[in-house]
């Protein structure tokens, strides 16, 4: 499972596959390409065969875009990885871009030739994406044109092949509703809002429909595939049969109608020849997909995937499940934290021992399927980029008077774990002590916020960063992102950011993520995931309220906490919630590594 990035981030490799792409859009006669980093699904990992931002560029984050013209070409890159792309990408063949301050469209339009040609692969963009570039396009006189292959497929010699990793079941006891009651549900809404059936393009919302899983894509269970849900409560799945076996097709056949992949577009033909009204997202689907059914006839229909929000909103069986997950998650955790506080200091540890070391812990749980993302393992000024990877080229020692940052999870049956520690190697200074009690505070709002029904995760954002904007200071990250359940380990509708405008529901799990970035120097990050709990009093309150429950169970350093800047409350919380994970950790620990956590969650 852990890996490092070696060749595919050289950053010498991406002037000689510029020239090659540019000679095969010569050929074609076009004038520029666009390469995002997605696939037919949009989703946030994508398998081998698709990574064509990475094999281009070097650069192997999770989100990005790169533009190839005849003379210039660009690489655009969230906040998240400012820093990471100067040391993947060559930076005289692809200038670095901020994606949301300098968006691809803003460049398209001051740099695009007059009457140039803009390729597209209309698998690769969603509906609004191609809108958005479109229009910047032909703002600076150019054409945005759709191909019918990709050119970078083209040069791509040694491409790998599509995925056909087998899918199976996932049972009842932790999906907590059966498949066809699931599609009952969601047929019901189809009918309410007058659309005949709905395209279904996210494997995550496929995978939570049908109760089934699969490993197509790294650390999350995704089954690659489409999906077609009809308003009479009929679904058709289609998929590689390679990756289908009895078991699946029993569990599967009293449900869906499982048709070969190929056939989606014809049955997209279909829709169109009966008229239908016909539901896509266009924040997720393909343009392709779109473009077909209107040339086939149908009405297009624009709304959200109508699996986003019932898969987000958790029931029973499946908090109850990621409850199990972080107990036995923080128990694998905790131990990695004491063999950190103890070998660290003596030197020789490395980053990418304690990733591997810390796997290994969460393996001999007996219950690991995957990671739920490659481990940030960053020491010192690594902890500073915030989707650090550890290569060869990067591994550092983890060394006494710094910080290390490690950000993991895990993939469990019952359960997605995600959990950030910022710990100190040795004493830490003064500064390192201010910023992290900084970052915890706004961790405590986040936790102990209560809210009426209908806030939304924009409304609490500032919780999280009030301490740190009274010192001048901020992170360029969102605080909290949805989390599946034995799914995406990013998951929305809901959020807590500047733009998390949905509304926080019961059952939603997120994560309370602020953190503190010094370039060159260290990071501090403190993460627990949460589940938004149903509306209650409050004593002495005239209205009901909203809150959080912590799910994440795992010491919080206290060697950097300063205790002069917390407040009464902060200090009863941070005792409370290390009470809380002493009392449940520790039964499940060897005497040794409970006397560590007692010692590590003691009362300040």
């Amino acid at each position: 499972m852990f890996q490092t990035y070696e060749d595919s981030a050289n950053p010498a490799l991406g002037k000689a596959r510029a020239a090659k792409l540019r000679e095969e859009l010569g050929r074609r006669n076009l004038d520029g390409f666009l390469i995002p980093r997605s696939d037919e699904h949009q989703g946030e990992y994508v398998p081998p065969h698709a990574e064509r931002l990475r094999w281009l560029t070097g650069f192997n984050g999770s989100a990005g875009m790169a533009v190839v013209m005849k003379d210039k070409a660009a690489i655009f890159v969230d906040g998240r990885y400012t820093l990471q792309v100067r040391g993947q990408v060559d930076l005289d063949t692809f200038e670095a871009k901020h994606l949301m301050d300098e968006p691809p469209a803003r460049w398209i339009e001051e740099n695009l030739p007059k009457g140039a040609k803009l390729a597209y692969d209309p698998w690769l963009h969603t509906i609004d994406a191609v809108a958005r570039l479109r229009k910047a396009a032909e703002a600076a006189g150019g054409t945005l044109v759709p191909v019918d292959t990709n050119p970078l497929d083209a040069v791509w010699d040694d491409q790998p092949e599509p995925p056909v990793a087998k899918i199976r079941p996932h049972p009842i006891e932790y999906a907590g509703e059966p498949a066809a009651d699931k599609i009952r549900r969601i047929a019901s809404d189809l009918m309410s809002g007058d659309a005949d059936t709905a395209v279904l393009t996210m494997p995550d919302s496929i995978a939570w429909l049908f109760n089934i899983r699969g490993s197509d894509v790294p650390h999350t269970p995704l089954p690659l595939s489409f999906a077609l849900l009809h308003e009479d409560g009929h679904a058709e799945l289609f998929i590689d049969e390679r990756k289908l076996d009895d078991e699946v097709r029993a569990h599967l056949g009293n449900v869906v109608t499982l048709r070969p992949r190929g056939e989606l577009g014809t049955a997209l033909d279909e829709l169109g020849q009966a008229g239908k009204t016909v539901l896509v997202d266009p924040a997720t689907c393909a343009s392709w997909i779109e473009a077909r059914l209107s040339a086939a006839g149908a009405e297009v229909k624009r709304g959200t995937d109508p699996c986003e929000l019932p898969k987000a909103i958790k029931n029973e069986a499946e908090v109850a499940g990621t409850r199990a997950a972080h107990l036995r998650d923080g128990q694998a955790l905790t131990k990695f934290l004491k063999w950190i506080g103890t070998e660290a200091p003596k030197g020789g540890v490395t980053e990418i021992d304690a990733a591997k070391r810390l796997e290994t812990f969460r393996a001999e749980t007996g219950e690991l399927k995957d990671v739920s993302f490659d481990t940030i393992s960053g020491a010192g000024a690594n902890g500073a980029i915030v989707h650090y990877r550890v290569t060869n080229a990067t591994n550092m020692p983890l060394k006494p008077g710094e910080l290390f940052l490690v950000d993991s999870g895990a993939q469990y049956m019952d359960g997605t774990t995600d959990v950030t520690r910022t710990v100190a190697i040795g004493t830490p200074g003064a500064e390192e002590r201010d910023r992290f009690t900084r970052v915890l505070k706004g961790h405590i709002g986040i936790a102990t916020a209560r809210f009426p029904e209908g806030t939304s995760g924009a409304q609490l954002d500032a919780f999280a960063r009030m301490a740190l904007w009274k010192s001048g200071l901020d992170y360029d990250h969102g605080t909290g992102h949805g989390v599946g359940s034995y799914l995406s380990v990013h998951e929305g509708p809901q959020r807590i950011s500047r733009m998390g405008h949905q509304p926080l529901k019961a059952g939603m799990i997120v994560s309370n993520e602020p953190g503190y970035y010094k370039p060159g120097g260290y990071g501090i990050r403190i993460e627990n995931l949460v589940v938004v709990t149903p509306p209650a009093p409050v004593e002495g309150g005239e209205r009901m309220m909203m809150g959080f429950e912590t799910l994440t169970l795992a010491p919080i350093d206290l060697a950097l906490v300063e205790k002069s800047l917390l407040t009464e409350e902060e200090v009863d919380w941070l005792n409370a919630y290390h009470a809380r994970v002493r009392a449940a950790l520790s039964p499940g620990l060897d005497a040794e590594t409970k006397a560590w956590l007692e010692e590590s969650t003691r009362a300040i």
